[in-house]
């Protein structure tokens, strides 16, 4: 289950529909990250340079050239290396790339000095996202400047940088049918790490047990890595909305709160589930987690074609504080605490974000000072939740150190939205059920 050649030949011929007459853009790819002293980090392709390409080895470069006569898509990447890849891995090299990925020319990265400025020199405007890959910002900037010290020689120096990211993110908002397959099998494995999680969980394990039960999950379905930290957050830990050391013990009657999902074929996925440790929610859990559910489900049916991106956040909004006042957490007319914001004290973050090949994909929530309407093939994440923090003394203590979230992934359809992430349980009597039948 992969995106085809053939899309990303698409993708690259859309972008350059949109770049003006005799322009360059230049796409730079990732590099391998040192971990430690000569360990390096698992390396993670940029999304900008995978979305066109599919191509993933470090120190490669995209160039588009439209209208180029000998051909408009160019790629420098690593040459073939014997002895290198005795060591770590065989590479593609030039040839790979233009028989494999559909490049016209493809040429050794080493070579970059020597024919990128050839390619660059006569092009009135150069596509380019400056700003995020400081190091090669610095050498296009050389190249750039050693054709404008040739100006008197009659060398034609490009005269506009236009950011490339306007367009390409804008692009990558909208999720073709094969990206949306990739993201419900990241869905998919995802929810099943969650169902594991629940089954096994006893009091006694260590939080970071979980975790190695999630990620087990995981690669055992082709999803090697998870696509952000784990989080796995019992009793009052899952009152930290990004809490990862993952190492406390759990105890008998802690909720646990886990926000894991996969990256597969590149592609991430986003779920929250909190569950009782024990297998049974207490009443205080019950009547909380409720609230949340109840959010969640609101902010899921206005997910649709023509309603505004932040609709699904005030739904979350109207509900968590018409509950919260319900329990007596908090006091007053709900339509002026939501104006006062006081739900914020339990509830401080956005409901969602959108999704794709980032965590928190790309793409403007606003258009003109105005929320983004929705349209089909966005994808995003609805997570409400209701933190009481174990310090909040205005509230009962029986309610103190109680965090839950729940979330899910979803996708824009013509009339409403399909959930990606179905598969895990979130009702209470679902979550009892799973776990009382695991035990």
């Amino acid at each position: 289950m992969k995106v085809t050649k053939q899309e990303f030949a698409r993708r690259r011929s859309k972008l350059m529909s949109m770049m003006e007459p005799n322009s360059i853009a230049i796409i730079p790819g990732a590099v391998e990250k040192t971990r430690s002293r000569d360990t390096e980090y698992p390396f993670r392709q940029d999304s900008d340079f995978y979305y066109l390409s599919g191509f993933n080895e470090p120190d490669a470069v995209m160039v588009l050239l439209p209208g180029r006569e000998h051909g408009e898509y160019v790629m420098f990447c690593r040459d073939r290396d014997p002895a290198m890849e005795l060591w770590h891995g065989y590479r593609q090299g030039p040839e790979g790339v233009c028989k494999n990925f559909g490049a016209d020319d493809a040429f050794p990265v080493g070579d970059i000095d020597d024919i990128l400025p050839g390619l660059l020199e006569g092009r009135d405007r150069v596509y380019y996202a400056m700003g995020r890959h400081a190091d090669f910002d610095q050498h296009l900037m050389q190249w750039v400047n050693a054709i404008r010290a040739k100006a008197r020689t009659g060398a034609h120096p490009p005269g506009e940088f236009i950011d490339l990211d306007h367009f390409l993110h804008d692009m990558r908002l909208y999720k073709s049918a094969a990206e949306q397959r990739v993201m419900k099998r990241a869905g998919e494995i995802s929810a099943g790490a969650h169902v594991r999680a629940m089954q096994i969980c006893k009091p006694g394990m260590y939080e970071y047990q979980l975790e190695a039960e999630i990620l087990h999950e995981f690669a055992n379905h082709g999803a090697r890595f998870p696509a952000y930290n784990s989080i796995v957050g019992a009793g009052a830990n899952g009152c930290v909305l990004h809490y990862v050391e993952n190492e406390s013990q759990i105890r008998d009657g802690d909720l646990i709160l886990i926000d894991a999902g996969c990256e597969f074929e590149g592609y991430a996925a986003d779920i929250t589930r909190t569950f009782p440790a024990s297998g049974r929610f207490s009443d205080e859990q019950r009547q909380l987690y409720d609230i949340v559910l109840e959010a969640q489900l609101a902010a899921i049916e206005v997910i649709k074609p023509g309603n505004h991106w932040n609709q699904p956040h005030d739904e979350t909004v109207r509900v968590i504080t018409e509950g919260l006042v319900r329990l007596g957490l908090l006091k007053g007319k709900v339509s002026d605490l939501i104006e006062k914001e006081a739900y914020r004290d339990f509830y401080m973050h956005r409901a969602g974000h959108w999704l794709g090949l980032d965590v928190h994909d790309v793409g403007d929530y606003k258009v003109g000072d105005e929320w983004r309407l929705l349209e089909p093939g966005m994808a995003m994440t609805v997570e409400p939740g209701i933190y009481v923090a174990p310090s909040n003394d205005k509230v009962e203590e029986r309610w103190r150190g109680i965090g839950i979230r729940i979330e899910d992934d979803v996708v824009v359809t013509k009339d409403g939205c399909e959930v990606l992430t179905a598969g895990v349980p979130k009702t209470v009597a679902e979550i009892e059920a799973l776990m009382t039948e695991a035990a």
